[in-house]
């Protein structure tokens, strides 16, 4: 049995409280927080730290998003969507429309150039045929234009790519013409001139970001 006139010891330091669970009462002292880690603050386990934003600057990478089967290198629903290009970027609107219309351009000038070359072939049919060839190529090229800035269109880094090869094939056919026509009229270097504009316009940093945020999903 306990003396009613034994003072109590004080509570040691770490020790529970007798009841009321681990909270302190309200208006007592709070631990001490404990100093930092050597070497400054240590984050806790788990924490990722934000990722930097993303750079507006110009950087030029492979496309990783090649078509796997000549499906993937078509345009999705087809020549419908041809004339709608409300979502791109108004730099990119302008490139879309340069490639389009001077491709659709080269179609023509394409099927006119044909009957050319067949009545060259009934008057001279080697050089018909020459011509006849050439026409040919000519033809699968702007096709092959208009196929890429649509696809260019649906966020298609190779394609815009492959388009900037397009570019790169103007000026050197330009140089060509005007090395074999000794500089009495490149009529390449108009053409050359129009890639080269829509090919910059592709490349802008405005672009470059709308190109980044589609990349993993077109």
């Amino acid at each position: 049995m306990s003396n009613p006139n034994e003072v109590p010891q004080p509570q040691q330091p770490g020790a529970q409280p007798p009841h009321g669970g681990n909270v302190p009462p309200s208006g007592s002292p709070q631990p001490p927080v404990p100093p930092p880690a050597p070497g400054g603050y240590q984050p806790p386990a788990g924490y990722q730290p934000p990722p930097p934003p993303p750079s507006r600057g110009f950087r030029f990478e492979m496309p990783s998003d090649r078509p796997r089967n000549f499906n993937d290198a078509m345009p999705r629903g087809g020549l419908s969507g041809m004339f709608t290009v409300s979502w791109l970027p108004v730099e990119l609107k302008v490139a879309y429309w340069i490639w389009l219309i001077s491709g659709l351009l080269g179609l023509l000038g394409g099927v006119i150039g044909l009957f050319g070359a067949f009545v060259l072939l009934a008057v001279v049919p080697g050089v018909g045929f020459l011509v006849l060839l050439l026409v040919l190529v000519a033809l699968v090229l702007a096709g092959a234009q208009v196929i890429l800035a649509m696809k260019m269109k649906e966020g298609h880094e190779w394609a815009r790519f492959a388009l900037t090869v397009v570019a790169g094939i103007s000026l050197l056919l330009a140089i060509l013409n005007t090395s074999a026509a000794e500089g009495r009229g490149g009529g390449s270097w108009p053409s050359f001139t129009i890639s080269l504009v829509a090919t910059v316009l592709m490349w802008l940093p405005n672009s470059q970001a709308w190109f980044a945020s589609l990349r993993g999903r077109a």
